[in-house]
């Protein structure tokens, strides 16, 4: 029996068939994610309306409180127990004697830096200097009673220790009648320390 022909070309021998590709798997399923919730709206992220509210009204009245406790305050208080009012004649004008009381609560001493005198009227407000301690007795002795109830003069360099209490008296000069004085709001004597933001206000 004649031999088999060799495949002179092995090659071309027919190659076994790949398998198929087997299909991807399925999916898996799992818990679906809202993108909604994990984004968040302002409405799921923030407290109730009146919750925050009322955290925002606290904010504030603390707020409010440190301040009122911050600002700064007079370093002296006092009260003014007398005023005694001359008018002088032919000059439309008075001379006003402020009889004070003043006080250093504070831990260090107190220096009068500036002194005023203020008139609240029905016209307006007024200020005006007051006259220099050397000329008291020049006016006392012009104007008698304009001494009543009068304590030594308050000067500009003055100096209250802490704790320490006087009385004084200032005079001040204001361009009125003496009706038109009576029919005043109120007067005041007001006192700038050294070094100190607020002047001390002394009203009757």
């Amino acid at each position: 029996m004649p031999d088999p022909i060799p495949n002179p070309n092995p090659a071309l021998q027919t190659a076994p068939a790949s398998p198929a590709p087997s299909a991807p798997p399925a999916a898996q399923r799992g818990p679906s994610i809202n993108i909604g919730r994990e984004f968040g709206t302002a409405q799921r992220k923030l407290p109730p309306a009146k919750t925050l509210l009322a955290a925002i009204a606290g904010l504030l009245v603390i707020a409010s409180v440190a301040s009122i406790l911050q600002r700064p305050k007079p370093q002296a208080t006092g009260s003014l127990d007398n005023v005694t009012a001359i008018e002088i004649p032919g000059q439309t004008s008075v001379l006003v004697a402020l009889t004070l009381s003043l006080r250093n609560p504070g831990k260090k001493s107190l220096w009068v830096h500036n002194i005023e005198g203020k008139l609240v009227a029905p016209s307006g407000e007024q200020t005006a200097d007051a006259v220099s301690a050397v000329d008291f007795g020049r006016y006392y002795q012009a104007f008698p009673g304009l001494a009543a109830n009068t304590q030594p003069a308050l000067s500009p360099e003055d100096k209250l220790q802490p704790g320490e209490e006087i009385k004084r008296t200032v005079i001040v000069s204001f361009p009125m009648s003496l009706e038109s004085f009576n029919r005043r709001k109120s007067v005041s004597v007001v006192i700038q320390p050294y070094d100190q933001p607020l002047p001390v206000v002394l009203t009757k």
